[in-house]
This record gives C-alpha cells, structure tokens and sequence, in this order.
C-alpha cells in the first residue's frame, strides 16, 4: 500500500494547541463545578438523550488526540518500534486512568482509615477510554490511507448502531440499563469496576469505545489536511463547510439514533465532529491567518500540557476534599458554600467556585511550561 502518511514538513499550529488547551480549561471548569447550587445546565452533561456544551468537551479531547496523532506520524518509523511505543503508551494512560480512580488509595470508616479495595475501584473512565482510542486509531492510521480511513469509520458507526439494536434485548437497545453495552460491562466487571453514581452503568463502558474511535480518526484527517492543504484560507473554509454538514448529519440522524453522550451514539459523533471541525476552522482563521496572537499562550500553556493538567485538576480536588471542614465535608465543599455562595449565590456562584479551581489548574500548567516541564506518557 502506498504511504499516505502525513509529510515530514517541521510546522506546527499554534491553533491545534490552542484547540487543545481550550478542551482541557472546559473540561476541568465542567468536572469541578462549584458545591452548594446546581450548576448551569449547560456546563452539566446530559442525563441521557439531549446534549449541552458539556457534553461536546470528551468528543472534542478525543479530536484533539487525533490531531496530534497526525503530527506525530509525519515521521515514519519501523513497525516494531511503532507497535511498542502505540501499546506502550496506551497501557500507561490507561493505568493513569485507573490509579486516579483509586487514588487516595485510602477511605475513611467508624474504626478509621482502611484501604480501598482493588474491587470497588472503577476500571472504564475518561483516560481509559483516551487509551483505547488512541490504540485503536493508531492501528487504523499506521496502515490504512485516507479512503480506507473514512470507511472505517463509516463501519465503526453504523456497526455500533447495529450491535445495539440487533444484540439488545427487544426494545431496550437505547435503555440505560437494557442495552448491550451495559449488559456487556456487567458481564466483564463486577459493578464494583463501574461508575458508582449511575446505578451500575457506566457511560465509558467498553461497547461506547467504538464510535468513540471515530473522533480520534477525525481529528487525524483534520490534522492531516491541515499540514497537506495546498493553501490554508481553503483549507479553512472546506473545513467549517464539512463541519456543518456533519452537524445536520448528526441531528438528521438523531430521530432513529438519538444523541446521547452517556451511550455515545453515532448520531452524537457525527454533531460532535462537526462542532470541533467549525471551532478549530474559526480558531485557525483567527490565529494562523489573521495573524491574531495575543491571549494564545494562555490555552497554550493548557494545551502542551494537557496529561499533567488534567491529572492534577482530578487529584487534588480529591485530596483537598479529604480535609474534613464542619457540615460542609471535604475543604473544597467548604471554600464552595461559605465563600463563592457568598459572593453569588446559585448557578453564578458556582461557576466562580470552578473558575477559580481551574485557575489554578492553570497556574500549575503555567508554572510547568516555565521549568520546561512536560508529562507525557
């Protein structure tokens, strides 16, 4: 087959790490919404069919992923060597996922700490799920060219939508608990493994794993397109035009498949791939056309780090909570309720509580960029 790898041309975007650093500021801001009031419904994910802007960030990661999967192939290396370090990595964000899961390691009972058992730590989650694509697509990307990319992911679609109706009990395909996926989780792990607040379904369950691999291979051609288009204003412009076209797709498909993220439907990938194709399209007009530079090394900061970032962002919030702080629970209850509750009651008052979290998610990933500091797996 002949090598339609990317080239081995030395550019970078500063719009791809803007991109990613604007991914990872919203996810952190989503994950530690402020205690003491609900937050924006537009900052919670959805409970099951619907979407909202949280509910874009995950897909967008994954996009994200893609992206840089196309930079990091321009250089083609031997198969051994590729294979070692595509599973290499993959098994270590994967073991990141399930330590931050367990992390502290530690609970607290009426005869005082004792350690958490292996059996009540959950094995899917958000980096397990990132480690999984990024094997799957890597595989894909090593040996297919584009044509035989884009089939792929037309088969990964439409074959998760039929495993789902055809394996699914009668007329619980799209049910919480009736669906395969779930079925297929609970058969593999005890609900011990699985996402505690959703009644034994976990919404990074193996099934959702498949369409989920599309996301990556998006952002792959992007990327690719991107380094190989003969002039970048076209680039752009044919970029935001598919984006739309895969957001009608999505929502024309959504009455038969409907968008749901816990369940990742086809439907939500394409809507997904279509928001990420329209935002990095305006983002690169912005920054790598119009020349506009200024408050980008802000979402860079975020964006050339985003392992180190996101792992902090979810274990020191834990760790903080730990502190036992009056009825409030944990120290980030507390600060949440006594002080940004204060200041604003309600949604408003929350979303300060996180924006203040994610600051200083923000200053680690800064003072990170300053010592040179990059954690990658």
């Amino acid at each position: 087959m002949t090598d339609t790898l990317a080239p081995t041309g030395p550019r970078r975007f500063t719009a791809l790490d803007v991109f990613r650093g604007l991914t990872v500021f919203l996810m952190i801001l989503v994950n530690t919404a402020g205690p003491g009031a609900p937050a924006y419904a537009t900052l919670v994910h959805a409970k099951w069919f619907g979407f909202t802007l949280a509910d874009a960030i995950f897909p967008s990661f994954l996009f994200a992923m893609g992206n840089a999967m196309s930079f990091a192939t321009r250089t083609r290396i031997d198969t051994a060597p590729y294979l070692t370090r595509l599973f290499k990595r993959g098994a270590i964000i994967f073991a990141l996922g399930f330590l931050m899961y367990w992390f502290p390691f530690v609970m607290r009972t009426d005869d005082g700490w004792a350690p958490i058992p292996c059996a009540l730590t959950r094995v899917p989650g958000v980096l397990q799920r990132l480690a999984l694509c990024y094997v799957a697509a890597g595989l894909l990307v090593r040996w297919l060219d584009v044509r035989a990319i884009v089939i792929a992911g037309v088969v990964l679609l439409f074959g998760y939508w039929a495993i789902l109706l055809v394996l699914s009990a009668p007329g619980m395909a799209y049910d919480k608990f009736g669906t395969i996926g779930t079925q297929l989780d609970l058969w593999l792990l005890s609900p011990g493994h699985l996402y505690k607040k959703d009644g034994g379904f976990d919404p990074e369950g193996l099934l959702g794993t498949l369409p989920a691999i599309v996301n990556v291979l998006a952002g792959y051609l992007v990327g690719l397109a991107v380094q190989r288009g003969a002039g970048l204003t076209r680039t752009v412009r044919m970029m935001a035009l598919y984006g739309v076209a895969f957001v009608l797709a999505g929502l024309a498909w959504s009455p038969w498949f409907p968008l749901a993220k816990k369940l990742w439907t086809s439907s939500y990938v394409l809507l997904t791939i279509g928001i990420d194709c329209i935002v990095l399209a305006g983002i690169i007009a912005l920054i790598e056309i119009a020349g506009v530079k200024r408050g980008t090394r802000f979402f860079t900061i975020l964006g050339r780090n985003p392992l180190a970032v996101y792992l902090f962002s979810e274990l020191f919030v834990t760790a903080i909570n730990l502190i036992p702080v009056g009825e409030d629970g944990g120290l980030y209850g507390w600060v949440g309720i006594e002080i940004f509750q204060r200041i604003a009651p309600g949604a408003f008052g929350s979303l300060l509580c996180a924006l203040a979290y994610t600051m200083l998610c923000w200053a680690v990933g800064w003072w990170m960029d300053r010592k040179g500091l990059i954690l990658k797996a």
